[in-house]
């Protein structure tokens, strides 16, 4: 396997993980808090953030790593086309991404008192996850059109 083909693996797999943790993440969430249940929605946010450290962080970290280098090895100027639109997007999603990760926090944070003291979730609560849920769509949609850059490389 050559230099270019082991960044290109990593790079998809940090995609594949990108996408699919966000997206599993997202099912949980959206699942658990239909319930209704503080005790489930805590058990399951606080797998979903500890998820999100492990591998949505670990791969929003190799990615840039990833595509710089690719884009070095191959000569794709970063400021131009199709790879200046994905960074735009990148970091358009991590302008999303971060205040997500906090909701998500905050979210477990109150699902495991109001478990704790056996009360229905907060007003507050539901009006953080409305927030969280209304976040990640455009999160989520520019993940998919990253990948779809990645995969056509159209010429701007």
């Amino acid at each position: 396997m050559s230099y270019y083909e082991i960044l290109r693996f990593l790079h998809v797999i940090g995609a594949t993980v990108l996408l699919g943790t966000g997206a599993g993440i997202a099912f949980f969430m959206v699942i658990s808090n239909r319930s209704g249940d503080p005790r489930l929605i805590a058990h399951v946010a606080g797998i979903v953030v500890l998820a999100d450290t492990v591998f949505t962080a670990t791969a929003a970290t190799i990615q840039p790593i990833t595509g710089y280098l690719l884009a070095r090895d191959v000569g794709w100027p970063l400021l131009s086309g199709w790879v200046s639109l994905s960074l735009t997007l990148y970091v358009f999603v991590g302008l999303f991404w971060l205040p997500v990760v906090w909701m998500q926090i905050r979210l477990r944070d109150m699902a495991r008192l109001a478990a704790a003291q056996r009360e229905p979730l907060p007003e507050a609560y539901h009006r953080l996850y409305r927030w969280w849920l209304t976040f990640g769509f455009p999160a989520f949609a520019a993940v998919l059109a990253i990948i779809w850059l990645m995969l056509t490389k159209p010429s701007f």
